[in-house]
């Protein structure tokens, strides 16, 4: 099983309760192979952005042979209905970056796909739904402690939902971006590698899956919200993979 994380706060959660680890570095990046709760996994930090994120993964694919990989870690909210601390397990990952630059604008379409050329009816990377179905039936009923008011929480379990993940190079920062990318595309949170991952997994024919913690709201005050939240709201992403390792 293969476990990405993007950043160190992320990674650490998951790295501190691997046992009899082994390392090796590839590319630029550290591979930790080891057990996770008595499951062999191997857990790489692979930095920001869709490039870090597919080299890792398919070094997770090819050379360590991995028969699925999950991402874990923080991510913005785009849907108003969230809050800090909630999770969002991606059904749908989609690249926000991708498509036809006109004077018009962006038209957003399959990532590795121009319509005049290679034309395809696809959007996005979806879910295997007997996995989706597996990720159902063991979080059902479980719940995460309380995310704290001075984390940005509500003092109330966070919630657990499904929805699409959209990513795209760049850390989103403003309010008008986040309620168009909410209303164009049904984004529920955004990240800069998820859909990465799930477009090199498809390629090697093998599951993903994406837990996303929402650190932030993706709007104006997000560079701050991040900053402050990433430690405790990532360590519900790290729980919710926990529960999950059995049934990947």
């Amino acid at each position: 099983m293969g476990l990405i994380c993007a950043i160190e706060p992320e990674r650490a959660h998951l790295a501190r309760e691997l046992n009899q680890a082994r390392s090796d570095v590839v590319a630029h990046a550290r591979f930790d192979a080891g057990l996770l709760d008595g499951h062999e996994v191997v857990l790489v930090g692979a930095g920001m952005g869709k490039v870090n994120a597919s080299v890792v993964a398919t070094v997770l694919a090819d050379r360590f042979g991995c028969r699925a990989i999950a991402f874990s870690g923080v991510a913005g909210g785009l849907d108003p209905a969230l809050g800090i601390g909630d999770i969002v397990i991606g059904d749908r990952a989609v690249q926000h970056d991708a498509g036809v630059i006109e004077s018009d604008g962006l038209t957003h379409y399959q990532a590795g796909h121009v319509p005049f050329i290679n034309p395809t009816d696809r959007f996005g990377h979806d879910l295997d739904p007997a996995l989706r179905a597996r990720v159902h039936d063991r979080l059902d009923g479980f719940a995460l402690p309380a995310i704290s008011r001075r984390a940005g929480g509500r003092d109330e379990p966070p919630r657990i939902t499904y929805g699409t993940v959209l990513t795209g190079d760049q850390f989103l920062h403003d309010e008008s971006a986040r309620r168009r990318l909410h209303a164009e595309l049904g984004g529920s949170a955004v990240d800069m590698e998820g859909a990465a991952v799930a477009q090199v997994c498809e390629a090697f024919g093998i599951p993903w899956l994406l837990i996303r913690a929402l650190s932030d709201l993706a709007g104006r005050e997000s560079r701050f919200d991040f900053t402050a939240f990433v430690d405790e709201v990532a360590a519900g992403s790290a729980a919710i993979l926990r529960r999950l390792l059995p049934v990947l």
